[in-house]
C-alpha cells in the first residue's frame, strides 16, 4: 500500500510551487498557469500560511466582484490548510480529500517542512498504477507463474 511520501517521490514534477501572501491574485494566477497547476501554497519564511486554488478565485474574486490585480492573495486564500504526513496512506489521503471536498493536499514532515503537494489526480494515478500491478501479478499467477 502506497503512502503520501512514496506518491510524491514518484511524481514527475517535484518542484514546490508557492507564492508570497503579498502577491496579487493576478500574479498568483500567472504562476499557476506557468506551472499548469490548480493550486499553490501561500508561504512566508518557509511557513505555510494558506493555499490558493482555482476554486478560491471563482468564489472569492469573480462572485464577489473583486479584481485580480487589486486583491492580495492573503485576503482570499484558504487559511485553514489541511495536510498529511509522508506516512499517511493513499486511502487516508483520498478519504480526507473526499470528505473535505478538496483537490490539493500538502504533505508536511512535522508541522513546518513542506515536502510537496498531492493533487486528486496524483492519487487517482497512484491508485490505478497500484491496481494494475495487482492485476498483472494475478494474471501471472493464473497463467502458471505461481507454480512451485
Amino acid at each position: 500500500m502506497l503512502n503520501a511520501g512514496q506518491i510524491l517521490a514518484n511524481k514527475a514534477r517535484q518542484e514546490l510551487i508557492f507564492v508570497s501572501p503579498d502577491a496579487t491574485v493576478f500574479q498568483t494566477l500567472q504562476v499557476m498557469a506557468e506551472h499548469n497547476v490548480g493550486a499553490v501554497l501561500v508561504m512566508e519564511g518557509g511557513e505555510v500560511l494558506g493555499i490558493f486554488s482555482e476554486r478560491d478565485y471563482a468564489r472569492r474574486i469573480v462572485l464577489q466582484g473583486r479584481t485580480s490585480a487589486g486583491t492580495r492573495v492573503r485576503d482570499i486564500m484558504t487559511s485553514k490548510v489541511l495536510y498529511v504526513s509522508p506516512d499517511s496512506s493513499l486511502e487516508h489521503c483520498m478519504a480526507l480529500m473526499t470528505e473535505k471536498h478538496i483537490r490539493h493536499l500538502p504533505v508536511l514532515d512535522g508541522e513546518h517542512t513542506v515536502l510537496g503537494v498531492l493533487s486528486i489526480g496524483d492519487l487517482v494515478h497512484a491508485t490505478i498504477a497500484e491496481q494494475q500491478y495487482v492485476i498483472d501479478q494475478l494474471v501471472t499467477y493464473i497463467h502458471g507463474g505461481g507454480r512451485a
